[in-house]
Protein backbone atom coordinates (compact mmCIF):
# COMPACT_ATOMS: atom_id res chain seq x y z
CA UNK A 1 0.00 0.00 0.00
CA UNK A 2 1.31 3.51 -0.72
CA UNK A 3 1.01 5.97 2.10
CA UNK A 4 1.03 9.11 0.82
CA UNK A 5 -1.94 10.49 0.07
CA UNK A 6 -3.80 8.88 2.85
CA UNK A 7 -5.28 10.15 6.01
CA UNK A 8 -3.67 10.49 9.12
CA UNK A 9 -6.57 8.06 10.84
CA UNK A 10 -5.43 5.46 8.39
CA UNK A 11 -1.80 6.03 8.91
CA UNK A 12 -2.12 5.99 12.59
CA UNK A 13 -4.52 2.78 12.82
CA UNK A 14 -2.01 1.09 10.55
CA UNK A 15 1.25 1.85 12.43
CA UNK A 16 -0.40 1.24 16.16
CA UNK A 17 -1.77 -2.51 14.81
CA UNK A 18 2.24 -2.98 13.19
CA UNK A 19 0.63 -3.52 9.88
CA UNK A 20 3.30 -0.58 8.91
CA UNK A 21 6.61 0.93 10.60
CA UNK A 22 6.57 4.63 10.69
CA UNK A 23 10.30 4.74 8.57
CA UNK A 24 8.25 3.86 5.94
CA UNK A 25 5.46 6.04 6.02
CA UNK A 26 7.62 8.74 6.51
CA UNK A 27 10.13 7.85 3.74
CA UNK A 28 7.23 7.60 1.37
CA UNK A 29 6.16 11.13 1.90
CA UNK A 30 9.45 12.43 1.60
CA UNK A 31 9.87 10.79 -1.59
CA UNK A 32 6.19 12.60 -2.33
CA UNK A 33 7.40 15.73 -1.02
CA UNK A 34 10.62 15.34 -4.01
CA UNK A 35 8.82 14.33 -6.29
CA UNK A 36 6.09 16.79 -6.17
CA UNK A 37 7.35 20.00 -4.22
CA UNK A 38 8.92 21.62 -7.09
CA UNK A 39 5.36 22.44 -9.15
CA UNK A 40 4.29 23.57 -5.65
CA UNK A 41 6.83 25.58 -3.68
CA UNK A 42 4.45 24.54 -0.29
CA UNK A 43 8.00 23.64 1.67
CA UNK A 44 10.44 26.06 2.79
CA UNK A 45 12.68 23.12 4.27
CA UNK A 46 12.42 19.45 4.53
CA UNK A 47 14.01 17.92 7.62
CA UNK A 48 16.52 15.44 6.92
CA UNK A 49 16.25 14.34 10.88
CA UNK A 50 12.97 13.01 10.10
CA UNK A 51 13.84 9.55 8.92
CA UNK A 52 15.97 9.31 12.22
CA UNK A 53 12.67 10.85 14.52
CA UNK A 54 10.76 8.35 12.80
CA UNK A 55 12.90 5.20 13.05
CA UNK A 56 12.85 6.28 17.07
CA UNK A 57 9.65 6.37 17.08
CA UNK A 58 9.29 2.81 16.29
CA UNK A 59 10.79 1.71 18.68
CA UNK A 60 8.76 3.60 21.70
CA UNK A 61 6.82 1.20 23.69
CA UNK A 62 4.12 3.55 23.99
CA UNK A 63 3.64 3.22 19.80
CA UNK A 64 0.33 1.18 20.29
CA UNK A 65 -1.12 3.92 22.61
CA UNK A 66 -0.52 6.89 20.25
CA UNK A 67 -2.86 8.92 18.43
CA UNK A 68 -1.14 10.56 15.71
CA UNK A 69 1.15 7.56 15.54
CA UNK A 70 3.67 7.90 12.46
CA UNK A 71 1.81 10.10 10.87
CA UNK A 72 3.69 13.05 8.82
CA UNK A 73 3.13 16.97 9.05
CA UNK A 74 4.11 20.24 8.04
CA UNK A 75 4.53 22.70 10.32
CA UNK A 76 3.86 26.67 9.19
CA UNK A 77 7.16 28.63 9.29
CA UNK A 78 6.03 31.17 11.85
CA UNK A 79 6.20 28.09 14.49
CA UNK A 80 9.04 26.99 16.54
CA UNK A 81 10.86 23.46 15.57
CA UNK A 82 13.91 22.46 18.07
CA UNK A 83 16.90 22.39 15.36
CA UNK A 84 15.58 24.36 12.84
CA UNK A 85 15.10 28.37 11.95
CA UNK A 86 11.77 30.10 12.08
CA UNK A 87 12.02 32.88 9.48
CA UNK A 88 7.77 33.40 9.08
CA UNK A 89 8.83 33.78 5.25
CA UNK A 90 11.23 36.62 5.46
CA UNK A 91 14.33 37.18 4.94
CA UNK A 92 14.40 40.26 7.85
CA UNK A 93 14.27 37.41 10.68
CA UNK A 94 17.12 36.10 12.52
CA UNK A 95 18.63 32.56 11.21
CA UNK A 96 18.83 31.47 14.57
CA UNK A 97 17.86 27.99 15.45
CA UNK A 98 15.47 27.20 17.84
CA UNK A 99 16.10 25.55 20.71
CA UNK A 100 12.28 24.24 21.97
CA UNK A 101 9.44 23.55 20.23
CA UNK A 102 6.74 25.18 20.12
CA UNK A 103 3.84 24.12 22.53
CA UNK A 104 1.85 22.94 19.51
CA UNK A 105 4.28 21.00 17.73
CA UNK A 106 5.55 19.50 21.36
CA UNK A 107 1.92 17.95 21.37
CA UNK A 108 2.25 16.50 18.36
CA UNK A 109 5.30 15.00 18.57
CA UNK A 110 3.96 13.40 21.85
CA UNK A 111 1.14 12.50 20.02
CA UNK A 112 3.55 10.26 17.92
CA UNK A 113 3.79 12.70 14.67
CA UNK A 114 6.91 13.29 12.61
CA UNK A 115 7.31 16.99 11.47
CA UNK A 116 8.45 16.28 8.01
CA UNK A 117 9.39 19.98 6.90
CA UNK A 118 8.78 23.94 7.75
CA UNK A 119 6.08 25.29 5.00
CA UNK A 120 6.29 28.54 3.63
CA UNK A 121 4.15 31.70 4.27
CA UNK A 122 4.30 35.27 3.17
CA UNK A 123 6.46 37.48 4.35
CA UNK A 124 5.46 37.74 8.10
CA UNK A 125 1.76 36.37 7.41
CA UNK A 126 0.62 39.63 6.11
CA UNK A 127 -1.32 38.76 2.95
CA UNK A 128 -3.49 35.73 1.76
CA UNK A 129 -1.21 34.60 -0.79
CA UNK A 130 1.86 32.50 -0.83
CA UNK A 131 4.77 35.06 -1.97
CA UNK A 132 8.23 35.29 -0.06
CA UNK A 133 12.08 36.24 -0.35
CA UNK A 134 11.79 31.54 -0.14
CA UNK A 135 9.40 31.25 -3.71
CA UNK A 136 5.91 31.10 -4.72
CA UNK A 137 3.52 28.71 -3.29
CA UNK A 138 1.33 27.79 -6.10
CA UNK A 139 -2.39 25.81 -6.09
CA UNK A 140 -1.77 22.38 -6.53
CA UNK A 141 -5.12 22.15 -8.58
CA UNK A 142 -3.67 24.57 -10.79
CA UNK A 143 -0.18 26.08 -10.72
CA UNK A 144 -2.01 29.41 -11.92
CA UNK A 145 -3.91 30.72 -9.46
CA UNK A 146 -3.15 31.08 -5.69
CA UNK A 147 -2.74 28.71 -2.90
CA UNK A 148 -4.01 31.66 -0.74
CA UNK A 149 -2.77 32.19 2.94
CA UNK A 150 -1.05 33.41 4.91
CA UNK A 151 -0.86 29.44 5.77
CA UNK A 152 -0.25 28.65 1.91
CA UNK A 153 2.51 26.15 2.23
CA UNK A 154 0.77 24.30 4.83
CA UNK A 155 -2.90 23.99 2.86
CA UNK A 156 -0.65 23.38 -0.51
CA UNK A 157 0.74 20.69 1.13
CA UNK A 158 -2.11 18.79 1.94
CA UNK A 159 -4.05 19.23 -0.85
CA UNK A 160 -0.66 17.83 -2.79
CA UNK A 161 -0.51 14.85 -0.43
CA UNK A 162 2.62 15.93 0.97
CA UNK A 163 1.23 15.36 4.32
CA UNK A 164 -2.00 14.24 5.53
CA UNK A 165 -2.35 16.97 7.98
CA UNK A 166 -0.29 20.47 8.53
CA UNK A 167 -0.39 22.96 11.47
CA UNK A 168 -1.34 26.71 10.33
CA UNK A 169 -2.26 29.56 12.09
CA UNK A 170 -5.34 32.05 11.67
CA UNK A 171 -5.65 35.80 12.87
CA UNK A 172 -8.09 37.10 9.55
CA UNK A 173 -8.05 34.23 7.58
CA UNK A 174 -4.98 32.55 7.37
CA UNK A 175 -6.14 29.18 7.79
CA UNK A 176 -9.85 29.30 6.34
CA UNK A 177 -8.53 31.00 2.83
CA UNK A 178 -5.82 29.09 2.02
CA UNK A 179 -8.02 25.83 2.94
CA UNK A 180 -10.59 27.25 0.81
CA UNK A 181 -8.27 27.73 -2.10
CA UNK A 182 -6.66 24.44 -2.25
CA UNK A 183 -9.69 22.65 -1.24
CA UNK A 184 -8.84 21.28 2.26
CA UNK A 185 -10.16 22.10 5.37
CA UNK A 186 -9.01 24.74 7.85
CA UNK A 187 -10.16 25.39 11.23
CA UNK A 188 -9.61 28.09 13.25
CA UNK A 189 -10.42 26.53 17.03
CA UNK A 190 -11.67 29.45 19.14
CA UNK A 191 -9.94 31.47 21.44
CA UNK A 192 -7.86 29.39 24.33
CA UNK A 193 -8.88 25.85 23.24
CA UNK A 194 -4.80 25.87 21.45
CA UNK A 195 -1.81 27.36 22.56
CA UNK A 196 -1.36 30.79 20.75
CA UNK A 197 1.31 31.58 18.12
CA UNK A 198 4.72 32.75 18.89
CA UNK A 199 2.99 36.71 17.66
CA UNK A 200 -0.60 36.35 18.26
CA UNK A 201 -1.64 39.91 16.65
CA UNK A 202 -3.01 40.53 20.23
CA UNK A 203 -4.86 37.58 20.63
CA UNK A 204 -6.44 37.56 16.98
CA UNK A 205 -4.80 34.72 15.92
CA UNK A 206 -4.98 30.95 16.62
CA UNK A 207 -2.62 27.99 15.84
CA UNK A 208 -4.94 25.06 14.11
CA UNK A 209 -4.86 21.72 11.68
CA UNK A 210 -5.63 22.04 7.88
CA UNK A 211 -6.32 18.13 6.16
CA UNK A 212 -8.69 16.65 4.45
CA UNK A 213 -11.28 15.00 6.29
CA UNK A 214 -13.21 16.02 9.40
CA UNK A 215 -12.27 12.81 11.19
CA UNK A 216 -8.49 14.06 10.92
CA UNK A 217 -9.33 17.49 11.84
CA UNK A 218 -10.99 16.43 15.17
CA UNK A 219 -8.24 13.68 16.17
CA UNK A 220 -5.78 16.67 15.32
CA UNK A 221 -7.21 19.43 17.27
CA UNK A 222 -7.67 17.04 19.65
CA UNK A 223 -4.55 16.42 20.00
CA UNK A 224 -3.03 20.44 20.00
CA UNK A 225 -6.01 21.31 22.89
CA UNK A 226 -4.80 18.15 25.09
CA UNK A 227 -8.53 17.09 25.14
CA UNK A 228 -8.91 13.50 23.50
CA UNK A 229 -12.46 13.91 24.28
CA UNK A 230 -12.45 16.27 20.97
CA UNK A 231 -11.86 13.10 19.03
CA UNK A 232 -14.03 10.69 20.61
CA UNK A 233 -16.60 10.91 18.11
CA UNK A 234 -14.59 9.27 15.54
CA UNK A 235 -13.69 6.22 17.54
CA UNK A 236 -15.40 2.33 17.69
CA UNK A 237 -13.89 0.66 20.97
CA UNK A 238 -10.42 0.92 21.61
CA UNK A 239 -9.52 1.44 17.73
CA UNK A 240 -9.57 4.45 15.31
CA UNK A 241 -11.22 3.05 12.30
CA UNK A 242 -10.27 4.73 9.20
CA UNK A 243 -12.59 6.69 7.83
CA UNK A 244 -12.64 7.50 3.49
CA UNK A 245 -11.60 10.88 3.07
CA UNK A 246 -14.29 13.28 1.63
CA UNK A 247 -11.70 15.31 -0.41
CA UNK A 248 -9.22 13.53 -2.09
CA UNK A 249 -5.50 14.99 -2.67
CA UNK A 250 -4.47 16.36 -5.95
CA UNK A 251 -1.98 13.15 -6.49
CA UNK A 252 -4.41 10.80 -4.73
CA UNK A 253 -2.93 7.35 -6.04
CA UNK A 254 -6.41 5.97 -7.14
CA UNK A 255 -8.94 7.11 -9.27
CA UNK A 256 -12.15 6.95 -6.69
CA UNK A 257 -13.99 9.57 -5.51
CA UNK A 258 -15.55 9.48 -2.50
CA UNK A 259 -19.45 10.52 -2.23
CA UNK A 260 -19.83 12.52 1.38
CA UNK A 261 -22.89 10.35 3.37
CA UNK A 262 -25.91 11.70 3.61
CA UNK A 263 -27.19 13.96 6.49
CA UNK A 264 -29.41 12.04 8.72
CA UNK A 265 -32.04 13.58 10.22
CA UNK A 266 -31.42 15.76 13.43
CA UNK A 267 -34.45 16.77 14.83
CA UNK A 268 -34.62 16.31 18.61
CA UNK A 269 -31.87 16.91 20.86
CA UNK A 270 -29.58 17.38 17.59
CA UNK A 271 -31.49 20.21 16.21
CA UNK A 272 -29.11 23.07 15.69
CA UNK A 273 -29.91 26.38 14.51
CA UNK A 274 -28.13 27.84 11.85
CA UNK A 275 -27.18 31.37 10.84
CA UNK A 276 -26.99 31.69 6.95
CA UNK A 277 -25.32 34.60 4.77
CA UNK A 278 -24.51 34.19 1.20
CA UNK A 279 -23.57 37.74 1.38
CA UNK A 280 -22.20 38.66 4.61
CA UNK A 281 -20.02 41.56 3.59
CA UNK A 282 -20.52 45.38 4.09
CA UNK A 283 -22.48 47.38 1.27
CA UNK A 284 -20.34 47.71 -1.41
CA UNK A 285 -19.06 44.75 -1.41
CA UNK A 286 -19.70 41.84 -3.34
CA UNK A 287 -19.86 37.95 -3.37
CA UNK A 288 -19.43 36.29 -6.66
CA UNK A 289 -22.92 34.35 -7.26
CA UNK A 290 -21.54 31.09 -7.75
CA UNK A 291 -20.48 31.50 -3.88
CA UNK A 292 -23.57 32.82 -2.43
CA UNK A 293 -25.58 29.42 -4.48
CA UNK A 294 -22.82 27.05 -2.29
CA UNK A 295 -24.01 28.88 0.69
CA UNK A 296 -28.00 28.66 -0.22
CA UNK A 297 -27.61 25.06 -1.23
CA UNK A 298 -26.01 23.93 1.96
CA UNK A 299 -28.48 25.95 3.81
CA UNK A 300 -31.00 24.18 2.09
CA UNK A 301 -29.50 20.84 2.97
CA UNK A 302 -29.36 21.68 6.53
CA UNK A 303 -32.79 22.86 6.16
CA UNK A 304 -34.47 19.28 4.68
CA UNK A 305 -32.58 17.52 6.91
CA UNK A 306 -33.96 19.07 10.10
CA UNK A 307 -31.95 21.79 11.12
CA UNK A 308 -33.69 25.66 11.89
CA UNK A 309 -32.28 27.61 9.22
CA UNK A 310 -32.41 31.57 8.94
CA UNK A 311 -30.81 33.86 6.88
CA UNK A 312 -28.92 36.56 8.32
CA UNK A 313 -28.12 40.06 6.61
CA UNK A 314 -24.56 41.98 5.86
CA UNK A 315 -22.23 43.34 8.12
CA UNK A 316 -22.26 46.85 9.89
CA UNK A 317 -20.54 49.42 7.16
CA UNK A 318 -18.17 50.78 9.75
CA UNK A 319 -16.58 47.18 10.45
CA UNK A 320 -14.96 46.87 7.09
CA UNK A 321 -12.46 49.86 7.78
CA UNK A 322 -11.60 48.94 11.33
CA UNK A 323 -10.99 45.16 10.07
CA UNK A 324 -8.19 46.89 7.40
CA UNK A 325 -6.91 49.19 10.33
CA UNK A 326 -6.91 46.36 12.63
CA UNK A 327 -4.91 44.85 9.77
CA UNK A 328 -1.84 47.64 9.11
CA UNK A 329 -1.91 48.09 12.59
CA UNK A 330 -0.44 44.30 12.99
CA UNK A 331 1.41 44.92 10.42
CA UNK A 332 3.51 47.72 11.69
CA UNK A 333 4.07 45.92 14.57
CA UNK A 334 4.88 42.73 13.21
CA UNK A 335 7.44 44.76 11.09
CA UNK A 336 8.99 46.51 14.07
CA UNK A 337 12.45 45.69 14.99
CA UNK A 338 12.85 44.18 11.30
CA UNK A 339 16.15 45.18 9.61
CA UNK A 340 14.10 47.63 6.89
CA UNK A 341 16.12 47.33 3.73
CA UNK A 342 15.71 43.47 4.18
CA UNK A 343 12.01 43.53 3.98
CA UNK A 344 10.22 43.12 0.88
CA UNK A 345 8.93 46.54 -0.47
CA UNK A 346 5.29 45.76 0.48
CA UNK A 347 6.17 44.65 3.88
CA UNK A 348 7.73 48.12 4.50
CA UNK A 349 4.47 49.70 2.91
CA UNK A 350 1.79 48.20 5.16
CA UNK A 351 4.55 48.73 7.73
CA UNK A 352 4.27 52.50 7.21
CA UNK A 353 0.39 52.99 6.57
CA UNK A 354 -0.07 50.80 9.92
CA UNK A 355 2.42 52.91 12.05
CA UNK A 356 0.79 56.71 10.60
CA UNK A 357 -2.84 54.46 12.06
CA UNK A 358 -1.15 53.86 15.45
CA UNK A 359 0.00 57.52 15.89
CA UNK A 360 -3.42 58.82 15.00
CA UNK A 361 -5.27 55.97 16.87
CA UNK A 362 -7.02 55.17 13.92
CA UNK A 363 -5.64 51.49 14.49
CA UNK A 364 -9.01 49.64 14.90
CA UNK A 365 -8.93 49.35 18.42
CA UNK A 366 -12.09 50.94 19.21
CA UNK A 367 -13.69 49.34 16.35
CA UNK A 368 -12.77 45.88 17.67
CA UNK A 369 -14.16 46.82 21.00
CA UNK A 370 -17.39 48.01 19.88
CA UNK A 371 -17.51 44.63 17.63
CA UNK A 372 -16.89 42.72 21.10
CA UNK A 373 -19.36 44.72 23.39
CA UNK A 374 -22.55 44.11 20.98
CA UNK A 375 -22.02 43.80 17.31
CA UNK A 376 -20.64 40.56 17.62
CA UNK A 377 -23.87 39.34 19.90
CA UNK A 378 -26.10 41.16 17.48
CA UNK A 379 -24.40 39.37 14.56
CA UNK A 380 -24.13 35.71 15.70
CA UNK A 381 -27.67 35.88 17.63
CA UNK A 382 -28.46 32.65 19.29
CA UNK A 383 -27.08 30.61 16.00
CA UNK A 384 -25.41 27.14 16.92
CA UNK A 385 -23.46 27.74 13.86
CA UNK A 386 -23.06 30.77 11.06
CA UNK A 387 -22.51 29.31 7.56
CA UNK A 388 -20.52 32.08 5.01
CA UNK A 389 -19.17 31.97 2.21
CA UNK A 390 -14.98 31.59 2.93
CA UNK A 391 -14.02 33.97 -0.02
CA UNK A 392 -15.84 36.54 -1.89
CA UNK A 393 -14.45 35.61 -5.13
Amino acid sequence: MLWAGRSAMEIATAVRQGDVAPVTVVEEHLHAIAERDHRVGAFRHVRERAMEEARALGKRRDLSALPLAGVPVAVKDNLEVAGETRRSGSAATPATVCDHDHETVARLRAAGAVVVGLTNLPELGLVAFGDSPYGVVRNPWNPARTAGGSSSGSAAAVAAGMVPIALGNDGMGSLRIPGACCGVLGLKPGPGLVPSPTEDWQHLSENGPLATTVADLALTLSVLAADPALAESWRTGSRVEPEPPLLRSVWADDEEVWEPPPVHNSAGPFDLRVAFAPRPLPPGLGVEREFQGAVSAAAAALRESGHTVVEHGRLPAWLGPSTVATWLARAAESAGGLPRPRLQRRTRALARAGALLKRTRLDGVKGRSRWQSYGADQWFGDADVLLTPTLAA
